[in-house]
């Protein structure tokens, strides 16, 4: 749920904080007071391209932010993709601040911790949903009809996808061994003339990290030589060494056990001590032993590793890497010289999981054609509660060929209408009265919430989505903005609804009425959001149902409205 939303130096808000709460939260002004601003700005928050047009003039940037609150599985959905995005998260509320700087370029800040905007588009399905009416022409296309469907129906496509990918990289091999004979003998040469390189060079896992240890040993072998023999002179063969000095004093302290027991253990820590110096000392003498500096050995394994670096630079970038590569040229090439045969391997494979993806896909399609039939009944009903008297269907039809397998199935969702008794039945994106296909959109939205939320699981309000329709209403009046305004009212029980409107009928049934202003000061002009109730409120309706002049009876008349609908 939208718990607070924050607009600094945005277009023509200087400083604007609006609190929201449950329920029904309806936007209202004057045209061109910038209603649409407040809901272009929370777009920002999830996720959508920014623009550094919507910096106040004079402002060096703009920052939107709000704070979310939600609570069990949007809230543990959240958190997981916080923390896999090394994010924390904080209780139940998520703040998310978004900058905008001149270029297009900012920042986005979760938590207030530094984020992506990638990031918020993958947290803004759990925060709130936007639809406008433009939205509806311009984006319900195939995939998103599917989707909706998909969302009603609860349906992963996990399996599918899986199972499509596979297919996919096994037709990717048949095709890499099937391509032309120019390519292959061209291939077949490179891969060869790689395949030697690396193979001649006999290249040993780690085997750079030793030669350049050894390199560097050969490098200052004198240092370490001398460096070796001082340290072993100084603890074992010099006359005043650590080992002489602790033989002494172990022999004293011979003498003095005698006399004084409890010296005992320091003797044998002495004893201890001395032993691993003495050993400290052979090691150091044995080391310095072995090192022969040898020019023609530091020779070779310079070449060495400019060999090794070489290939590194070439197939690598790491060692590993590069006879990774060179492993993965083989297989192609004993593909290539076993090309028949492997072909068949890999056309068995591939029908093996062309029939896996296809069980996976006619699995989802099943499921889908169930639950359009079951949302079909759904929104037919929430369409003709909006004053309209249409038929509605959904079609999934089912396409198995290889051309149009995808990672979500086989199918293609068509919604058709028929907005009128006797019409033919059309493609929902057809319809050419924007007030026809607002309020469709709307009983769909309304009917995959339902689904989503079936009855007798109320939501608390802290686990609320919110759900965002900017000027839906356009192109209805009279009984269909009433019929409107009241299949709102009802998906605000069970959601938090934010709605800007132009029409008084749909206003009168807001639990929150906000105004939205436009003021000139200082020269400057500037939009003003705030919360009005009371007299404000009826005043505020009025104006909507008379326009500018108002009179007492339409103040009496919006009286009546949010008596009646309140």
């Amino acid at each position: 749920m939208l718990a607070e939303l924050r607009l600094e130096n945005y277009a023509v808000i200087d400083n604007v904080v609006v609190e929201f709460a449950p329920g029904l939260s309806l936007l209202t002004g004057e045209t061109g007071a910038g209603k649409s601003i407040l809901i272009d700005a929370l777009g920002l928050l999830l996720g959508e391209k920014a623009s550094s047009e919507v910096i106040r003039t004079g402002a060096e940037r703009a920052v939107v932010s709000a704070v979310f609150e939600s609570e069990g599985t949007a809230l543990g959905s959240i958190e997981e993709i916080l923390e896999s995005n090394g994010l924390d998260a904080e209780d139940a509320s998520l703040i998310v601040r978004r900058e905008i700087a001149p270029g297009g370029k900012g920042r986005v800040f979760l938590n207030n911790q530094p984020a992506t905007v990638a990031v918020l588009k993958q947290i803004a399905p759990h925060l709130a949903v936007i639809h406008a009416q433009n939205e509806s022409i311009v984006n319900f296309d195939a995939a998103a009809r599917q989707a909706l469907l998909d969302a009603y129906a609860g349906i992963q496509l996990e399996e599918v996808g899986a199972a499509f990918g596979n297919w996919k990289q096994i037709r990717a091999r048949i095709a890499e061994l099937e391509r032309d004979e120019q390519d292959r003998m061209r291939l077949l040469d490179l891969w060869n003339f790689q395949c030697r390189e690396i193979d001649e060079a006999r290249l040993q896992a780690g085997e750079d990290e030793r030669l350049e240890t050894e390199k560097r040993v050969l490098a200052n072998a004198e240092k370490i030589y001398s460096s070796a023999m001082q340290a072993f002179d100084l603890l074992y063969e010099g006359n005043a060494s650590t080992s002489s000095s602790l033989r002494a004093a172990q022999k004293q302290l011979e003498e003095l056990v005698r006399y004084e027991p409890r010296f005992q253990e320091a003797l044998a820590a002495l004893e201890s001590a001395r032993i691993s110096v003495e050993d400290v000392g052979a090691t150091l003498r044995d080391y310095a032993g072995g090192i022969q500096a040898s020019p023609e050995r530091l020779a070779e394994l310079e070449d060495r590793l400019a060999l090794v670096d070489r290939l590194k630079r070439k197939y690598g970038p790491t060692l590993a890497e590069t006879i990774a590569f060179g492993e993965d040229v083989r297989r192609k090439l004993a593909e290539m010289e076993n090309k028949d045969e492997i072909l068949r391997e890999l056309r068995a494979k591939l029908a093996a999981a062309g029939e896996e993806y296809k069980k996976a896909a006619r699995g989802v399609s099943r499921k889908r054609a169930e639950a359009g039939r079951k949302l079909e009944k759904l929104v037919e009903a929430e369409i003709n509660d909006l004053a309209m008297r249409a038929s509605f269907r959904i079609a999934v039809e089912e396409n198995e060929a290889e051309e149009h397998w995808s990672f979500s199935g086989i199918n293609q969702v068509t919604y058709r209408i028929a907005t009128n008794a006797g019409e033919t039945m059309r493609p929902l994106e057809q319809i050419a009265s924007g007030g026809e296909l607002s309020r469709v959109m709307l009983a769909l939205k309304a009917s995959v919430e339902a689904g989503a939320n079936p009855a007798g699981k109320k939501k608390s309000a802290a686990a609320q989505r919110t759900l965002v329709f900017d000027e839906i209403d356009t192109g209805i009046g009279g009984r269909a903005a009433e019929a409107v305004g009241k299949k709102l009212k009802a998906l605000s029980k069970g959601n938090q609804v934010l709605c800007v409107t132009h029409l008084p009928q749909i206003a009168t049934f807001a639990d929150h009425h906000y105004l939205i202003e436009k003021k000139e000061s200082g020269g400057r002009t500037k939009t003003t959001v705030r919360l009005v109730t009371g007299e404000e409120r009826t005043e505020e309706v009025a104006r909507m149902l008379s326009g500018a002049k108002l009179t007492e009876t339409s103040r009496k008349h919006a009286e009546q409205m949010i008596k009646a609908n309140g």
